[in-house]
């Protein structure tokens, strides 16, 4: 059991370092705080701060990628530092679950202690400027970090405040809710549960977001759990999606497509949330199409946030246009600076922001750092492999799995397009004891050589240029 002590310094944290530093009332974390999430043990511990450091190999971002990294580079030792604020870790992908009251958050967390190298340096503060000509990051300290190398793991930035009155709705309408952030995704279950009909509006922004098809899979659950509840025959389920399909490869878009027909799932395409009045519980959504504004009453409003590359990388040197750290998409290698290497949801690769592109794209640029490092050229390698396990219910799943050219690229010998139960077996029971125990260890870098093996080597390659 968590301590008085403990159970003060998790609530702490969790209000500390939420986007938009928003204060937690007890009612959204009350189960997590009464779990044994916090086992405390001696392991990777701040490094005491200076004016300034050198290292060889500096990683700013302590999410799954930089983990993950941190990781493969642990012997390393202390010429090897993790540059990360949070005293949290999160296994985000399970989020969709904890909503649905499948699982608890408890799971869901760790002390990035734990989770961290216990050998390398931890730099327990935010980077506030990068300055790859000369070679350094400054913290928010002031402090100066320097680098020979630098790999960027920053993840993505939740952007509530971009939708007018989001916040606002989030915090006192009970009603609203967002599995994408950990103050808020303890209020979805809730909200399920005190459901008695009407519109239940399910969203996706016009900006890339992380876990694609976590927006469907909430809603799919809620569907499930309306049946449940006797309440489905009164309701009227609501897909309001920015895109133009309800899914980028086509394949798994005929199977979805599907189940929103079999269930009676209404889609409304090119749609984009704008605004939220929680007093008249109405949503505001821009057509693209026209630019028109249409409103909708709602009952139940699931808002996935639009999201953006972090605001510190943004002002940098080491991003395109767009906002992106501006890496080569097969080699991971920075395009202008070469002694930087970026992976997961803040770079350009122009792939599925997924825990499952990271797990690949780590052993990847371990491969090509490691080459740099040693003087040897980077090699083409990453083909852009994602995945997203699409759960459909609280028993089936269709896993999809595919590359950079949007074509499945899947690691079992039978048709993943299908929704099966042991496809959601593994997405809820297998998935997250190989992410704590496996990749955060640095020894996972994705399926790569199980599906060599399922298909007895003669599965599809895909092609590099």
């Amino acid at each position: 059991m968590l301590s008085r002590q403990s159970l003060s310094s998790l609530t702490s944290c969790l209000n500390k370092y939420s986007i938009c530093s928003l204060s937690l009332t007890p009612t959204h974390i009350t189960d997590a705080l009464r779990s044994s999430v916090c086992r405390y043990g001696t392991e990777a511990q701040p490094k005491t701060p200076s004016k300034s450091s050198q290292y060889k190999l500096v990683v700013v971002g302590g999410g799954s990628g930089g983990c993950a990294v941190a990781a493969k580079f642990a012997s390393l030792g202390k010429n090897c530092a993790v540059v990360e604020p949070s005293d949290l870790h999160y296994y985000q992908p399970i989020w969709t679950l904890v909503g649905a009251g499948l699982k608890g958050f408890q799971s869901s967390v760790q002390p990035m202690r734990e989770v961290l190298p216990e050998s390398i340096d931890w730099i327990k503060d935010k980077a506030t400027v990068f300055n790859p000509k000369e070679n350094y990051i400054q913290l928010n300290s002031g402090e100066r970090v320097h680098y020979e190398y630098l790999v960027v793991a920053m993840g993505i930035q939740l952007d509530y405040d971009k939708v007018s009155g989001l916040i606002e709705a989030l915090e006192n309408d009970s009603t609203v809710v967002s599995n994408y952030h950990p103050k808020w995704v303890n209020k979805t279950f809730p909200a399920l549960q005190e459901f008695t009909g009407g519109n239940a509006i399910f969203t996706f922004p016009n900006t890339p977001i992380k876990c694609a098809g976590a927006p469907q899979k909430i809603m799919y659950l809620a569907d499930e759990y309306f049946r449940t509840l006797g309440v489905r025959n009164k309701t009227e389920i609501i897909y309001n999606t920015s895109l133009g399909v309800i899914f980028g490869v086509k394949k798994y878009a005929d199977a979805l497509q599907n189940v929103v027909q079999a269930r009676d799932i209404k889609v409304n395409y090119k749609h984009n949330l704008v605004q939220v009045d929680h007093k008249a519980k109405v949503a505001t959504f821009e057509k693209l199409d026209d630019n028109k504004q249409v409103n909708f009453q709602y009952s139940f409003l699931h808002a996935t946030p639009p999201m953006s590359s972090p605001d510190v990388l943004k002002k940098s040197p080491l991003v395109n246009e767009a906002g992106w750290v501006d890496v080569h998409k097969h080699t991971l290698q920075h395009n202008k600076y070469p002694n930087v290497f970026g992976l997961g949801d803040c770079t350009s690769l122009p792939t599925s922001k997924t825990a499952a592109a990271v797990a690949a794209q780590s052993g990847i640029l371990h491969k090509n750092l490691s080459a740099v490092m040693a003087g040897a050229p980077t090699v083409p390698l990453y083909d852009g492999y994602t995945s997203c396990p699409l759960i459909t219910s609280s028993k089936s799943c269709i896993l999809a799995e595919f590359d950079y050219d949007g074509k499945p690229l899947e690691t079992f010998p039978f048709n993943q397009g299908k929704e099966r139960k042991i496809t959601y077996d593994m997405k809820a029971h297998m998935m997250p004891t190989l992410y704590w125990r496996v990749m955060l260890r640095g020894r996972w870098n994705g399926p790569s050589t199980v599906r060599k093996m399922m298909h007895l080597g003669l599965n599809r390659q895909s092609k590099l240029t």
